[in-house]
């Protein structure tokens, strides 16, 4: 048996979202897709290659649709998030790591998309 002690503030929403996150040490991006947001965090898929570490801060991106982009001026939300855990428990079956963010509190989620 297992027990977790959930220490979300925010509630989640499922949102299956291409995210790109900005690496600061290996100097580039790594592609992936959100699995769930909420205006405090996200829980992120990235490739297991990504050298993410926990405590680490990266920028994530989500890009926005073409329309919401003529609306709002910029093509992405672009979000600084420190990483609070990773789970690379489904590793053997997809070549993708989970990676649990923490917006940083200067961010607001709102209109990310």
């Amino acid at each position: 048996m297992v027990c977790v002690n959930e220490q979300r503030k925010a509630r989640r929403s499922a949102v299956h979202w291409p995210v790109s996150v900005w690496h600061p040490t290996a100097a580039r991006f790594f592609n992936g897709s959100s699995v769930n947001v909420s205006s405090g965090g996200a829980l992120v898929e990235l490739p297991m290659k990504a050298p993410i570490r926990e405590g680490q801060d990266i920028e994530v991106n989500f890009p926005r649709k073409e329309t919401l982009t003529k609306e709002k001026g910029s093509s992405a939300r672009i979000k600084t998030a420190r990483v609070v855990r990773i789970d690379r428990e489904d590793t053997l079956q997809s070549a993708n790591i989970k990676v649990a963010l923490n917006f940083c509190a200067s961010n607001e989620l709102a209109e990310v998309f």
